[in-house]
């Protein structure tokens, strides 16, 4: 079960929070999502749990509670949806000559 963790501290990392959901079942995996080019937390993160009925606890145990002096939401995580334009979107005008000018 693939579980989605957010309003997180940009001081929370990967390791405690794999050590927060440890109480209650195994933890494949656990990352902290950052920022491309700054490398700073973005305040979310997901954790991997092979077991859905130990996942399924943990979130309805973790959900709204205090990590670090934040209030955490702890859900299950929707799958990723593909970009159509490959997440280069930039709206209007792409600038440059007109070419439909008299």
């Amino acid at each position: 079960m693939n579980i989605y963790v957010s309003n997180l501290s940009f001081s929370t990392s990967s390791e405690s929070l794999q050590e927060l959901f440890s109480a209650y079942g195994e933890v494949t995996s656990s990352k902290i999502i950052t920022d491309r080019e700054t490398g700073r937390s973005r305040g979310f993160g997901f954790v991997e749990m092979p077991n859905d009925t130990e996942g399924q606890n943990a979130i309805s145990e973790l959900n709204e509670t205090d990590l670090e002096g934040k209030t955490i939401s702890v859900t299950i995580a929707r799958p990723r949806t593909e970009r159509s334009n490959g997440g280069n979107y930039r709206g209007g005008n792409s600038g440059g000559y007109n070419r439909n000018r008299w």
